[in-house]
């Protein structure tokens, strides 16, 4: 690739997505494990959730819900691949050299699209089937009729948003992961409304830079 040439977003949704998804079925025995331990009357040590789960669901049965997870996960890594490249380039100088900080800030809106657009609808939905699954009469059919059915009785906030009652009724558990991430989401949002005007200016020295590129030839 030529010095100071974007990356070809084609290129880096294709190794973020492809990384993103394998990395997801594989651990996602141990997340299932860990997410399960979240909730419930009693606590479960990992072994005998792993045991009790083998028993009444088979192996499959630490899969549930891995659909959502490993979409989730390849968007997730998509968007950060795709939009770390992005910002990269936009903050980059004339030579196309992006100085710490400035990789810095682009890793910074990277982590706030991929927490908005990935991360909090997918761990919400995720939590929601792996809590869903464990109960003797199942309400969701699947990943598909979850995700419609909490955003037909909850709205699109209901993807991120509805685990808060569950902590609050368990007090010592630790808060599961889509609240974290749904807090980080929110810091995010002030992320780029105070760091928008730096990419204002950035992307106006951007603009200079390619006029100036098509006034030489």
């Amino acid at each position: 690739m030529v010095k100071g040439e974007k990356e070809k977003p084609l290129h880096s949704l294709i190794a973020g997505t492809t990384a993103g998804a394998v990395e997801a079925f594989i651990t996602y025995p141990t997340e299932y494990v860990k997410t399960r331990s979240q909730f419930g009357g009693q606590r479960e040590s990992p072994i005998s959730i792993v045991r009790s789960t083998l028993q009444t669901k088979g192996l499959t049965g630490l899969y549930s819900g891995c659909t959502a997870l490993v979409i989730g996960n390849s968007v997730k890594a998509g968007v950060r691949f795709v939009s770390y490249d992005h910002f990269k380039h936009m903050l980059a100088d004339p030579e196309g050299k992006v100085s710490p900080a400035r990789s810095l800030l682009a890793g910074l809106g990277a982590g706030v699209m991929e927490a908005i657009f990935a991360v909090t609808p997918s761990e919400t939905i995720k939590t929601k089937l792996i809590d869903d699954a464990k109960s003797p009469n199942p309400k969701y059919r699947g990943l598909i009729h979850g995700t419609s059915s909490i955003v037909r009785d909850d709205g699109i906030r209901g993807i991120y948003r509805g685990l808060f009652p569950v902590s609050n009724s368990r007090p010592g558990q630790q808060l599961p992961s889509s609240i974290t991430f749904g807090i980080g989401a929110i810091a995010g949002l002030v992320t780029v409304y105070t760091t928008m005007p730096l990419e204002k200016v950035s992307g106006g020295f951007g603009l200079e830079q390619r006029l100036d590129s098509y006034a030489s030839w």
